[in-house]
């Protein structure tokens, strides 16, 4: 099956992440989504930094995309961010890892890099698997 393309089509519905935001999705597979974005003026706070809730957004999207992309419907029941760094260069990525997977639950990684390779943010969320 391919994914990717069901993952694009299906999440051309969250206007917010990809015509807002921006956010692209370049992998997806069930357990398994990585997005991306080019870090532009409108995505930079009064610092001149990546704006914190843009990084929660591609962490989310990329949980959302992993979770949901299959067979089931997932949402979020729970989430906490890390902020580890400011990223360094122009294009960020958000990969989501399922940390657990269970038969009403998931707990997922998502990792938020910089192309420069910069440790930018780390996301856990709990999921709920709605029947």
């Amino acid at each position: 099956m391919d994914y990717l393309n069901k993952a694009r089509e299906y999440f051309s519905k969250d206007v917010f992440a990809s015509d807002t935001t921006g956010i692209r999705i370049d992998a997806a597979e069930p357990g398994h989504a990585r997005v991306s974005l080019e870090v532009g003026p409108q995505h930079r706070n009064a610092l001149g930094i990546v704006m914190g809730g843009v990084i929660f957004t591609m962490a989310d999207y990329a949980f959302a995309i992993a979770s949901n992309v299959g067979d089931e419907t997932v949402v979020t029941i729970n989430s906490q961010i890390s902020y580890l760094d400011t990223a360094k260069g122009n294009k960020l990525f958000a990969e989501a890892l399922p940390l657990k997977d269970g038969r009403k639950t998931c707990v997922y990684n998502i990792d938020v890099t910089d192309e420069l390779g910069t440790k930018v943010a780390f996301v856990q969320v709990t999921g709920f698997k709605k029947v």
